[in-house]
């Protein structure tokens, strides 16, 4: 059921799943996550197509795509920039032994040699494929292949090694990831190291999304995408080893999305601050690539959002977000100029928009207090959407203004588009995409360590509600990865990862600072954070500074 495509997966809690699946004949199963968290599977021909006006907006899940965008040199300097070549280097020392990181992402290449110890035994202490049915889950799951460090280094040792670990990274997104926090070994005659090179590596690899789902959020069809709940799962799997194994576990997301609140109460949000928030725990996000690429547009009410539509596609999703205490209506205009009714914000409304002369249909789902933020939502479906300009008008209900009247508009990540779909008037601001809103994960944004300029994809904070995101700056330009250099918010968020390793062996390994978790752990690193220029702290795209983990302990060394 969790696997087929003939069911459709519901995250809610327990009681809620029972409200939502009265009918005692209906064929499902229900498997508990973590902290109240739980995914329903239920044969789609019993039940309602999917919608949020039955479902609930947070209930389905949201889809969660890559956030990177040459040649096999390395080249320290993004290392350097970050103090993680001095504090790797005696008398600290300081390489992440010890400690594992853990990537939930498109799986790892296992057979490089970055990923051996230099009696070419395996640093993979575990693989979850959750896209391989023919062996063990992990204990506590109900689907995918577990393979163990005994497994990979038995297929290391075979002259056929995927007829025993068949776990492949074919898109390589993870590989980069995990090369570039945790590899360690020559590479080509060519030393390669990582920032955290002695940690040992975990990976759960990913399942792609459903296609109703991907049907459901029209997402082109060249696309990789990733249920949030499956990232759920992964994070419950990688979360579990710091007591399995009594190490402290660093866990690395290098997704994102731009559907969602963006102020950090999405399941996959509240989930991960509840991991952040225990012991010996730290998780690490980027905040993707969204900052250049005009999806997101604020304003206050009345106002026109503009959006350009460039080719004919099959459609996309836009979210808009309104605040409390305020109700708003919205208004469509066709690229022609055939006008929509005016829809007001009332709770549970679903409409179908079709214009006279064009083939594009317009669901819109209302939801007039969303369930996790509080906020009003529109969720709009444009279907064969016209090419050209479409406006939405978004004004105050027929009960007038009574608050700020501000709202937020977001369209998909770039990844997600078949064609180009941009606003006239975007704002680069508020771009993080989700999870790195989550308020005790270490959010990071990338920037060009040889240039020291800003990274112009690179997605901007704050929050949608004013929280102060991101939490620090890493490089993100021309990292050098076991596959080549690469750019993009997830290699910000890998050589993060491998600092967080580096300042956790110092913690928790060694002893000095035994129960520290993800927030001690970001305060520690702010603290030591490069802050040059005329900036004022905190700053959207900066956040509180660059990570500089040697700076963390000389500032440790003063007190």
């Amino acid at each position: 059921m969790i696997l087929s495509e003939d069911f459709i997966d519901v995250i809610a809690d327990y009681d809620t799943i029972e409200q939502i699946l009265e009918d005692v004949d209906l064929e499902y199963c229900y498997h508990a996550i973590d902290a109240g968290f739980g995914v329903a599977s239920v044969r789609r021909s019993q039940v309602a197509p999917i919608s949020m006006g039955y479902y609930g907006y947070s209930s389905i899940p949201k889809l969660y795509g890559l956030t990177q965008t040459g040649e096999n040199v390395f080249d320290s300097s993004p290392l350097a920039a970050m103090g993680n070549l001095r504090v790797q280097s005696p008398p600290l020392a300081l390489q992440g032994s010890g400690v594992i990181i853990g990537f939930i992402d498109t799986g790892i290449r296992y057979q490089e040699d970055v990923f051996r110890r230099e009696d070419g035994s395996t640093r993979i202490v575990s693989i979850w494929d959750q896209t391989i049915q023919t062996g063990e889950p992990p204990v506590g799951f109900e689907y995918g292949t577990e393979y163990h460090r005994a497994d990979i280094d038995r297929a290391l040792n075979s002259p056929e090694p995927e007829s025993i670990v068949p776990s492949i990274d074919v898109n390589g997104h993870g590989t980069r990831m995990a090369s570039a926090a945790a590899g360690s070994v020559l590479n080509q005659g060519l030393t390669f190291r990582g920032a955290a090179p002695l940690a040992d590596i975990a990976v759960v690899k990913l399942k792609g999304a459903k296609t109703y789902l991907r049907d459901y959020y029209l997402i082109d069809d060249q696309a990789e995408a990733f249920q949030e709940n499956d990232i759920m799962e992964g994070v419950k799997y990688l979360q579990r080893m710091a007591v399995a194994f009594s190490r402290p576990v660093v866990i690395v997301i290098g997704l994102g999305t731009n559907m969602g609140s963006h102020d950090g109460t999405s399941s996959l949000d509240t989930y991960l601050n509840i991991v952040a928030e225990r012991r010996s725990r730290a998780v690490v996000v980027g905040g993707g690539n969204e900052g250049d690429k005009e999806h997101h547009y604020e304003s206050v009410i009345p106002g026109n959002v503009e959006i350009r539509v460039s080719e004919p596609m099959k459609g996309f999703c836009a979210e808009i977000w309104g605040s409390l205490p305020d109700a708003y209506a919205v208004l469509i205009r066709s690229p022609g100029g055939e006008v929509s009714p005016v829809i007001e914000f009332r709770n549970g409304v679903n409409k179908e928009i079709s214009f006279i002369f064009e083939r594009t249909r317009i669901q819109i789902g209302i939801v007039l207090v969303e369930k996790d933020s509080g906020d009003p939502l529109v969720f709009m479906r444009f279907i064969n959407p016209t090419p050209g300009i479409w406006t939405v008008s978004v004004t105050a209900d027929a009960r007038g203004m009574r608050g700020q009247g501000k709202y937020h508009m977001w369209l998909p990540i770039e990844a997600f588009l078949e064609r180009s779909v941009t606003f006239l008037e975007p704002s680069p601001d508020v771009t993080l995409t989700e999870p790195a809103n989550a308020s005790q994960v270490i959010t990071v944004s990338a920037y060009d360590s040889y240039s020291d300029g800003w990274y112009a994809s690179s997605g901007r904070g704050f929050s949608r509600s004013g929280c102060i995101k991101p939490d620090l700056a890493a490089p993100g330009v021309g990292i050098p990865t076991v596959l080549g250099k690469t750019d993009g918010a997830s290699m910000a968020a890998a050589l993060a990862a491998g600092c967080v390793a580096q300042f956790l062996e110092w913690a928790v390994v060694e002893g000095n600072a035994y129960s520290v978790e993800s927030r001690g752990t970001k305060s520690y690193l702010i603290q030591g954070a490069d802050r040059p220029g005329d900036i004022v702290y905190p700053d959207r795209r900066w956040g509180y500074g660059r990570i500089n983990i040697n700076g963390t302990f000389e500032t440790l060394a003063r007190l």
